[in-house]
């Protein structure tokens, strides 16, 4: 049976590949035969070999809701009810994911997301009305534009861990503290495509509110604190080897000490960036240079993130309420400087305050 009557396959395929991303759920379900092969594996691999990939923002982000004041006029503000919402930074253009079936009120306060190939996950978090400690895993499959119910994640409660993918299959889940709140050194590793959770070695100090990142081809665990320090950061990190299956600890990894490392991430160049201060660093190994500074009039960075070669941050002024976004070119331009931060237009739906992201690649 051809694809498209009438047209060679080899033909069909590549119309199909071209197809947006938010039209793969409804070409899925055309026949079996385009769902046989929009969720094949090497449907993805031909689209980025053509160089038809996309790279989309998913964000765990507030509704946003008017309020009247006493005086008549309106504001807006954001809520404590949280879901998800994708940005398509080629285009402008942002949508929300369907809710998960279990959790349609909302998503559980502090979870984590990760993407891993076409899926985005969805790790732990508290229950939004009894902030019952969860240890659930759903998966969103942007390709057939369908939820499904993972493996639970395993061992005792944990709470505000770091986690980050290879963006193919695994994904790292490190520290964070228990229901007695007593930060965790222990560490654990999901296979998406198996459904199957592992058990690492621990790590050689607990590590509360860390940041992981997959970054040179190994997951590092950066910062956190142990549980008699108490909100006051590490600046090392361990990076795990799968070579010898064991923890190595990175002195001064971060360079300055008490400071949170929920904004590190990974830009397109390989490179580390992160929020210190007033400013947005680099780290050119083994030091941190100053890149930029934050845009006017932010005091408070929600997220950071890379993306199609520019850096992406998520934050607001001391008096507003909402928050805004702003793009970072960083390629550099022929006297050397980097380009200044630009405003994202962003409608006021999509402006409010965002818990975590992650960057797919579809």
């Amino acid at each position: 049976m051809d694809l498209i009557p009438g047209i060679p396959n080899e033909i069909a395929l590549e119309c199909l590949i071209r197809l947006p991303i938010d039209q793969f759920s409804k070409a899925a379900s055309v026949c079996k035969k385009w769902n046989g092969e929009i969720t094949l594996p090497e449907f993805r691999r031909r689209r980025k070999v053509s160089g038809l990939t996309r790279t989309v923002l998913a964000m765990v982000q507030s509704m946003v809701a008017t309020v009247k004041k006493p005086e008549g006029d309106t504001a807006l503000f954001s809520t404590q009810v949280y879901r998800l919402s994708v940005c398509d930074p080629e285009n402008g253009s942002w949508y929300d994911l369907p809710p998960i079936p279990e959790l349609i009120d909302g998503l559980p306060r502090f979870c984590r997301i990760v993407g891993v190939g076409s899926d985005l996950v969805v790790i732990g978090g508290c229950d939004p009305d009894t902030w019952r400690v969860m240890d659930s895993v759903f998966v969103y499959n942007f390709i057939s534009g369908s939820w499904r119910r993972g493996a639970d994640m395993p061992g005792q409660q944990r709470s505000f861990f770091g986690c980050a993918s290879d963006s193919d299959r695994m994904i790292v889940v490190a520290g964070g503290h228990d229901d007695e709140k007593n930060a965790m050194k222990s560490a654990l590793s999901y296979d998406v495509v198996k459904d199957e959770w592992i058990t690492l070695p621990d790590m050689v100090m607990e590590r509360d509110e860390c940041k992981v990142v997959f970054h040179k081809g190994k997951f590092h665990v950066i910062g956190g604190y142990p549980t008699w320090a108490q909100g006051h950061f590490e600046n090392d990190a361990e990076v795990f080897d799968t070579a010898t299956w064991q923890w190595r600890l990175e002195d001064d990894f971060l360079s300055v000490i008490n400071t949170s490392p929920h904004s590190c991430i990974e830009g397109d160049d390989g490179r580390l960036y992160m929020c210190r201060g007033g400013d947005v660093a680099v780290k050119e190994d083994p030091t941190w240079q100053k890149l930029a500074g934050l845009p006017a009039g932010i005091t408070s960075v929600a997220y950071l993130t890379a993306c199609q070669g520019k850096l992406i941050l998520v934050g607001r002024g001391q008096l507003d309420e909402l928050y805004s976004i702003y793009a970072l070119d960083l390629d550099v331009e022929s006297d050397g400087k980097v380009k200044k931060w630009t405003k994202v237009e962003t409608s006021d739906e999509y402006s409010g305050h965002v818990q975590y992201g992650c960057c797919l690649e579809i």
